[in-house]
C-alpha cells in the first residue's frame, strides 16, 4: 500500500460509495482484491499514522512524508485570511484547546452542522477546518467517515514538523510526484493534478498582455479549469517566492531530475513541452505489467478527462451529479481498464449479493471477456456471487459478454 501511494502521490476521497468507496477502489485497482479492512488501516492506521488528509487534486490522502511540500498551500491559505467562511479566532482557541487533551472529530469538539442545510458548518467546524488549511491541526484518520482532528506535534515526525521548503522547492516536488504517477506531463498536467491554477494564475498577469515569458503555457486551458473549486483561491493568490515566469518550472524540473522532452505535434513555446520521469523513459519497450480492472472515476489515472482522451482515445466524465435522465453512461461510470487501454465502462450497482451492470458499454466485441473478467473480480471483493447485466451497449455484444461472464 505505501509503494501504491507513493507512486501514485495522491488518492482522492469522495463521499460516494457504489461498490466501495473510491479511496478503496483506487487501491484495488493495483493491488488486486486486497481485502478492504486491510486498506483502510493502511491508509488510516490507528497508532502509526503513514498518511494524511490535505488539499491536492482536491481532498486526498497523502504519503505523510509529504507534509513538507504542502507548506507553500498552507502559507497561502493564511495570507487570504479565510477560505469559504469567516473564521472565529476564539474558536479557533477553544478547538486548539480541546485537541490538546488528544484528537477529536467535529462532532466531538461540539458539532458540524449549525442546524440549517449540509453546508451550513458550525463555528467550531468551520474554525477546525480552517486550522486544518494552515497547518495547525493535522488529519491523520477518519472514523465513520469523519475526520478526526490531531495536533501536528503529536503525529508528525521532528523531522518533517520543523521542515519549511520553500515555494520553489514546493514546486519541484510537485512536478516530481506528477512525474513519478504519470511518466510524462506537460504545464497543465503539473496544473491539473495538484490544482495549482489558482496559484499559476497571477502569474499570465504579471506576464503582462504581450505575455513574454510564455505564462499563456502554465496552465493552459485545460489546467485553468475547476480553480475555484478545488482550491478556494481562485486567481487571488500566487505561488510566493516562485519567479513570474515560465523558467520557474523549468528551474523546478531541473532541480527534481526531470529530462524535458518534446511531444509530436505540440506548439511550439517558451520552454519545453514536457518532462518525463527518467525511470519512466528507461522503461519504455520494457514488457508491461496490466491489470484488467475496473477504475474509479476518480481514480487519478483518468483525472484529467482531457488528457484521457488524448492518451486513450477515451471519452470519460462524471454524471453522479447529472439529471437521471440526461445521463450517458450512468450515475457512477466505471472505465473497464485491459491490457493498457481504456475500452469499455459499467454503471455499476449491488443488490444483495448480486452485482448488477445497469449499463455496460463496450468499444469493440473483444472487450466482453476482459469486462467479464472484471465484473467477477469486481463482485467477488465486494462479497457477491453473482453478476447480472440490465444493459449492454451495443447489445450485439451482449450474448458474448453473457458466455464470458458464465465461463469467468
Amino acid at each position: 500500500m505505501s509503494g501504491m501511494l507513493d507512486r501514485v502521490g495522491a488518492v482522492q476521497l469522495d463521499t460516494i460509495s457504489v461498490l466501495a468507496r473510491s479511496h478503496e477502489l483506487v487501491a484495488y485497482a493495483r493491488l488486486g482484491p486486497v481485502p478492504r479492512d486491510r486498506i483502510e488501516r493502511a491508509y488510516w492506521h490507528p497508532s502509526k499514522p503513514a498518511t494524511f488528509e490535505y488539499w491536492a487534486h482536491a481532498a486526498c490522502i497523502l504519503p505523510l512524508t509529504e507534509w513538507p511540500y504542502y507548506a507553500f498551500r498552507r502559507r497561502m491559505y493564511r495570507a487570504q485570511g479565510q477560505r469559504w467562511h469567516s473564521v472565529s479566532q476564539a474558536a479557533c482557541k477553544q478547538v486548539l484547546a480541546q485537541l490538546a487533551d488528544g484528537p477529536l472529530t467535529a462532532t466531538e469538539l461540539g458539532g458540524a452542522k449549525a442546524g440549517g442545510p449540509w453546508w451550513d458548518w458550525s463555528e467550531v467546524k468551520i474554525a477546525a477546518e480552517w486550522l486544518l488549511d494552515i497547518g495547525e491541526v493535522v488529519c491523520v484518520k477518519r472514523t465513520g467517515w469523519r475526520r478526526v482532528y490531531d495536533l501536528p506535534e503529536r503525529v508528525l515526525p521532528a523531522g518533517l514538523l520543523g521542515t519549511e521548503p520553500t515555494d520553489q522547492e514546493c514546486l519541484s516536488r510537485l512536478l516530481t510526484v506528477s512525474a513519478r504517477a504519470l511518466g510524462v506531463i506537460t504545464r497543465a498536467d503539473l496544473t491539473d493534478y495538484h490544482r495549482l491554477a489558482g496559484f499559476l494564475r497571477n502569474l499570465q498577469g504579471a506576464a503582462g498582455p504581450d505575455d513574454p515569458a510564455g505564462l499563456a503555457e502554465l496552465g493552459g486551458s485545460e489546467g485553468l479549469s475547476g480553480a475555484m473549486s478545488s482550491d478556494g483561491l481562485g486567481g487571488a493568490a500566487g505561488l510566493g517566492s516562485v519567479a513570474s515566469s515560465a523558467a520557474a518550472l523549468a528551474e523546478a524540473a531541473a532541480a527534481a531530475g526531470l529530462v524535458p522532452v518534446q511531444i509530436a505535434g505540440a506548439k511550439a513555446s517558451a520552454g519545453p513541452a514536457a518532462w518525463a520521469d527518467p525511470v519512466a523513459l528507461a522503461e519504455r519497450g520494457a514488457a508491461g505489467r496490466h491489470r484488467t480492472t475496473l477504475l474509479s472515476p476518480f481514480d487519478s489515472l483518468i483525472w484529467d478527462r482531457k488528457r484521457t482522451l488524448r492518451m486513450f482515445g477515451f471519452e470519460h466524465s462524471l454524471e453522479a451529479y447529472v439529471p437521471k435522465e440526461k445521463r450517458v453512461h450512468g450515475y457512477f461510470t466505471m472505465p473497464l481498464l485491459a491490457g493498457g487501454r481504456l475500452c469499455g465502462r459499467v454503471d455499476p450497482g449491488r443488490e444483495g449479493r448480486t452485482l448488477v451492470g445497469r449499463k455496460v458499454s463496450l468499444d469493440r466485441a473483444s472487450a466482453a471477456e476482459p469486462m467479464a473478467q472484471a465484473l467477477r473480480e469486481a463482485a467477488s471483493w465486494v462479497g457477491c456471487d453473482n453478476v447480472r447485466l440490465e444493459q449492454v451497449v451495443p447489445a450485439e455484444h451482449a450474448p458474448r459478454l453473457i458466455a464470458a461472464i458464465a465461463r469467468a
